[in-house]
């Protein structure tokens, strides 16, 4: 199971934002110079954020993106259940009605195990968590790098 370039492009946007929290605003640009991400689909990649109250802009010549909650207020798993939509490994454990099989089938229950210990694990992370671990590996090198999950 892999995640999206999305959902590892989200994580990293995201935590820019917790690393800024509290002071200005980073505009997009920025963002995606530090991330070597496009402007075009780093935008696109914030829009469910922003939606879900997660991110804001401010509009302006010292605009940009800010967090909207703290960065021990939102997860790994509301990042990625935000852009990703379901986590589930196979569809049939959100949606039964889609396989004829699923009174049968043992993998369900196995898919269904697995989908919640992916979700607990995610829960465990904070945007805080990851912003201090970024900032730990910023010291052992001396320069700012990726994080990809």
């Amino acid at each position: 199971m892999q995640l999206s370039t999305k959902a590892r492009y989200a994580t990293r946007a995201m935590i820019e934002l917790a690393l800024e929290f509290g002071t200005n605003p980073l505009q997009l640009k920025e963002i995606a110079r530090r991330q070597d991400i496009s402007e075009k689909y780093l935008e696109q990649v914030l829009l469910p954020l922003r939606t879900r109250g997660f991110i804001y802009t401010l509009k302006g010549s010292k605009g940009g993106y800010c967090l909207a909650v703290t960065p021990q207020d939102v997860t790994l798993y509301d990042i990625i259940q935000t852009v990703e939509g379901s986590i589930a490994p196979v569809h049939c454990v959100e949606n039964k009605e889609i396989c004829a099989r699923i009174d049968k089938c043992a993998m369900r229950n196995y898919w269904s195990r697995l989908k919640d210990k992916i979700t607990e694990e995610l829960q465990k992370t904070t945007l805080a968590d990851l912003a201090q671990e970024q900032k730990e590996k910023e010291g052992e090198v001396g320069e700012k790098l990726d994080y990809q999950i």
